[in-house]
């Protein structure tokens, strides 16, 4: 008798449970993927006068190099960077928040000269510029390409891709470039 009673309460229920499909949130987990994935890897042509001996451009590469982001960056950015970025496109209004700029962080992987807290995942580029840069074993084109987009060479690598995603803009990737191989 009890059972009874029972599946004919949860028979009543269910035929007056409202229906809440229409409020329930169906994304497309197809379209989200798409949006997601990286653009195949792509050869970048390292622009004329993009390596430079100029000490702010230098020391701009240096401080990508060195910090992750504007708001938690050790100390003021040199000329010519910001510890924001407005996004392009996109208009801001009085009291909007702007976005803090991403820097490289590749001091997480990689140790180089003046390094505090240096990475060994990735390759250690102290000394670059004499063991490979002077010795003619990489040329400038081969470390812009890499900071570009380092899949070109190494599809399963671990590295950021810096200019197919637009994380930095081309004269960033030469700063940083210009860092990576001026003598320290």
């Amino acid at each position: 008798m009890k059972k009874t009673v029972m599946m004919s309460l949860l028979v009543s229920v269910s035929l007056f449970a409202a229906d809440y499909s229409s409020v329930i949130e169906k994304p497309n987990a197809s379209k989200m993927i798409q949006k997601d994935l990286l653009a195949p890897a792509k050869t970048f042509t390292m622009p004329a006068g993009c390596i430079t001996t100029d000490p702010e451009a230098i020391a701009r590469g240096a401080f990508i190099f060195h910090n992750l982001n504007g708001k938690k960056a050790k100390q003021n950015p040199p000329k010519g960077l910001a510890r924001k970025q407005m996004q392009q496109g996109k208009t801001y209004l009085p009291g909007d928040k702007i976005p803090a700029k991403q820097y490289g962080n590749c001091v997480a992987c990689h140790n180089i000269e003046g390094a505090k807290g240096a990475g060994n995942i990735g390759p250690d580029l102290t000394g670059y510029k004499d063991m490979f840069m002077a010795t003619g074993v990489r040329d400038n084109q081969f470390v812009f390409q890499k900071i570009a987009d380092p899949r070109v060479d190494n599809k399963d690598t671990h590295m950021t891709v810096n200019l197919t995603t637009k994380l930095f803009t081309t004269k960033e990737i030469c700063e940083i470039t210009s860092y990576i191989v001026s003598p320290k």
